[in-house]
């Protein structure tokens, strides 16, 4: 029977994702593993997982965490600031998250699940790896201790932090127990993105160090497994199975303010380890719900509409080419759409962060006004990097020569060394397609034009005007527009904020 280990790598808080993968794996996939390791933010789900929790209830644990419970400062250090063990503690985590999930330590202590924890023994400069039998809060809380952000955990005498700048995975903990399969889930980002300022520099320190020893060792089963598939003696002596699940995750190693950030972190996971069980031919017996539950009967809605006008030519062979011939030969392409969403709850913890199009299209290239069948807006999603978002809308509307589908793309990301936020966020980039045409069919579609509209800087106070929640309370209607408001100055953190806090608000970029 093969044996089959499971490393549950770092990421800090970007661990939440790797949750939602633990609930497609152990509940809808059945997995079983013979051996788990953790590594820094990875123990958290270590922990819950050799207590013997479903990898629902581990993910739910993340969906609904206060992002405010974590940590507290350290308001009083020895000698001064300056001379801090550390800018935070860990005594909110001890005293509120871990009764919060349900942590007991006597039950993971006597768990037949063998899960191995990595700490740092600063002291006398080791790793050490303990069984869950070993567990204690202590150990867990040092296996989680960042230098400088937390102080170290002094156990016996001697201090513990952190194992990140050693280990991140220790994949080579399960070849010495055997390991004959590896699946791994490895959030830490591989971006080539260097931005300004000590806290993403911080991170970037990390990333190098975490992300060359585990790709290394991986490397190295690679060619292990390539040498014995050609007769030849491996490195390990074995073939071992190797299965990576790797994703750029939408959230900050350190820092979260938004408890939807969570949530959306955790059903990302659910949506990416479906999606990789799929490709991988790995079966679902126990296929799971909707990622989102379905609206309670008392639903907060809210709504906001937008102008936007410009061109837009037929044979048009780009987007600017559009718009210069569309202007030239005076074919305008302008719209008026609300954006409704049905459920904030959903709109605001669904990675796709949908919701409807209703309005009007007006252009000659539809026959003048014509309203919109049936429309769908996407805000600021992602596709493989985090720190490049889109803004999708999908629009059905009825042509002199029948159904038509536009479908525009604002393009929000930070390329050119410059804070281009609004150029970004009222550009509007359309095609037209002939027929009802998804996202998956335009490589197929016959195009009828291209162009370019845009929000205007009068029409966009205008629609700030037009926002409007429904909701059981005036509390649910405020919580709603605060919610919106949060989503959407966060993702533009992800693209700009390291930038925005830099001297003169430029960026070293990519290199």
């Amino acid at each position: 029977m093969a044996k089959r280990s499971l490393i549950l790598a770092g990421g800090g808080l970007k661990v939440a994702f790797q949750a939602g993968v633990l609930q497609v794996w152990l509940d809808e996939a059945g997995l079983a593993f013979d051996h788990a390791d953790g590594a820094s933010g990875g123990c958290f789900n270590l922990a819950m997982y050799c207590q013997g929790m479903s990898g629902a209830a581990m993910a739910d644990n993340w969906r609904n965490l206060n992002p405010f419970l974590p940590v507290g400062l350290n308001l009083d250090p020895p000698g001064g600031l300056g001379y801090a063990d550390s800018l935070f503690t860990y005594d909110n985590f001890r005293n509120k998250v871990l009764p919060f999930w349900g942590i007991d330590f006597s039950k993971i202590n006597s768990s037949s699940k063998l899960g191995t924890f990595n700490l740092l023994n600063y002291s006398k400069k080791r790793l050490e790896v303990i069984t869950q039998q070993q567990l204690t809060e202590d150990r867990l809380i040092a296996s989680v201790s960042l230098p400088m952000w937390f102080p170290p955990v002094v156990i016996d005498g001697d201090r513990y932090i952190d194992a990140v700048y050693i280990s991140d995975a220790n994949v080579e903990e399960a070849i010495r127990r055997g390991a004959d399969e590896i699946w791994a889930i490895w959030t830490v980002s591989t971006r080539d993105e260097w931005r300004p300022g000590f806290v993403a520099q911080y991170f970037h320190i990390i990333e190098t160090v975490a992300d060359t020893n585990f790709f290394t060792i991986w490397r190295r089963l690679e060619a292990n497994n390539a040498r014995i598939a050609a007769g030849e003696a491996g490195e390990f002596g074995r073939h071992i199975e190797l299965r990576l699940l790797q994703a750029e995750v939408p959230l900050h190693y350190l820092f979260n303010l938004s408890r939807d950030r969570f949530a959306e972190a955790v059903n990302l996971g659910v949506e990416t380890a479906r999606a990789w069980c799929a490709e991988h031919g790995i079966p679902r017996p126990n296929p799971g719900p909707a990622i989102v539950p379905k609206p309670p009967s008392a639903v907060t809605r809210l709504e906001f509409t937008e102008e936007m006008k410009g061109h837009a030519a037929q044979g048009a062979a780009d987007f600017a080419a559009g718009n210069r011939d569309g202007r030239a030969a005076g074919s305008h392409l302008n719209v008026r759409l609300t954006i409704k969403v049905d459920d904030i709850d959903r709109f605001s913890t669904d990675p796709g962060h949908a919701a409807r199009i209703e309005g009007t299209v007006d252009s000659p290239l539809v026959g003048g006004r014509t309203a919109v069948e049936r429309g769908e807006f996407n805000l600021f999603v992602h596709d493989a990097d985090p720190s490049r978002k889109e803004m999708r809308y999908r629009m059905l509307v009825r042509g002199p020569g029948g159904p038509m589908t536009i479908a525009g793309l604002k393009r929000v990301a930070h390329d050119h060394g410059t804070v281009d936020v609004w150029e970004d966020t009222t550009t509007l980039f359309v095609t037209l397609y002939r027929g009802d045409v998804d996202s998956a069919g335009e490589a197929a579609a016959e195009v009828i034009a291209r162009g370019i509209i845009r929000i205007g800087f009068l029409d966009f106070l205008q629609q700030l005007t037009t926002f409007r929640a429904e909701g059981p309370t005036l509390a649910a209607r405020a919580a709603a527009m605060a919610r919106f408001g949060a989503l959407f100055l966060g993702k533009l953190w992800d693209v700009y904020g390291g930038d925005l806090v830099a001297p003169g608000g430029t960026s070293g970029g990519r290199s």
